[in-house]
């Protein structure tokens, strides 16, 4: 009885002609009950949306990958079970597993598997030029620098149970989205880490506003970052703002997609003026435009 099996692959083209994104959706169903990973590519870098439409008769959902659990929570519709996985720049390629744990109301308990193949993404490198102290900081900042370091480190552990999104996310700025998630980076004739984010190139002072719906957990300038928000939009997803010239938000403020929380600037380690839009999925650094994809 509870066996059937649908496979739907579906390809889109969003908001901007340089990106084909292509989106997958896996369903399986038990009776009543549907289990879908919709993603735009399995590679470095992007992201899975694990969804489970219960119907009523689901107690409890969790999903276990790469040896974490995650627990999966709702959005507006309380059938709606969704748990985010990020694929890390870091991780390597190959088949892993995904298991999605259900506990029934009636107090069955059934376990679902999926392999995901994740395929290797080759990265571009670039040499940038910007301030010494951006790439050698004097002594007297780095116990700030650190400070700075385990704060986020807290920030991004934060695990919010309730989904806040609202649909579709947004491109924040109406400037030039550059597709460089991932590029490898050289300040100065110095390897430093991987680029985390996509930039943004707008005007100083343009208004950036929030991808999504969610609560303001930073709003604060930071050593690399400048002026920077992190917004947390449930379920382990967070969006970060970085370099704005002004902060229009403050931490604990629960802001709507579309809200102004910033403008456009040249603070922390930059080359001039951009908003540096970035994505964190429980600690792995998703390239943004992966989250566009997503079949809302």
């Amino acid at each position: 009885m509870r066996k059937k099996l649908l496979v739907v692959l579906a390809v889109l083209i969003v908001g901007f002609p340089s990106l084909l994104a292509i989106q997958e959706t896996d369903k399986s169903g038990l009776a009543d009950i549907d289990v879908s990973l919709d993603f735009r590519s399995l590679q470095q870098g992007e992201i899975v949306r694990v969804s489970v439409e219960g119907k009523g008769i689901i107690k409890q959902a969790e999903v276990l990958f790469l040896g974490r659990t995650y627990r999966m929570g709702h959005g507006q519709n309380p059938d709606h079970w969704l748990a985010f996985l990020g694929l890390d720049l870091g991780i390597k390629s190959g088949a892993y597993t995904v298991e999605i744990s259900l506990l029934f109301e009636d107090g069955y308990h059934q376990n679902i598997r999926r392999e995901i193949l994740v395929q290797d993404k080759e990265f571009p490198l670039k040499k940038l030029w910007v301030k010494q102290e951006y790439v050698t900081p004097p002594q007297d900042v780095l116990d700030r620098i650190q400070w700075e370091s385990e704060l986020l480190s807290q920030i991004y552990n934060i695990f919010t149970l309730q989904w806040y999104g609202e649909g579709p996310f947004i491109i924040p700025s109406e400037g030039q989205a550059n597709d460089n998630f991932g590029e490898r980076r050289i300040f100065n004739n110095k390897p430093r880490s991987p680029h985390s984010g996509v930039d943004i190139s707008s005007p100083h002072g343009a208004p950036v506003r929030a991808s999504n719906s969610g609560m303001v957990v930073l709003a604060k300038n930071l050593y690399f970052a400048g002026n920077t928000v992190i917004i947390d939009h449930g379920l382990g997803v967070f969006t970060s703002y970085l370099h704005f010239s002004k902060i229009l938000a403050k931490r604990g403020d629960m802001v709507r997609k579309g809200d102004v929380i910033g403008e456009i600037g040249a603070t922390g380690r930059v080359t001039g003026p951009h908003l540096h839009w970035g994505v964190k999925v429980s600690g792995s650094r998703v390239d943004p435009f992966s989250l566009l994809t997503l079949n809302w």
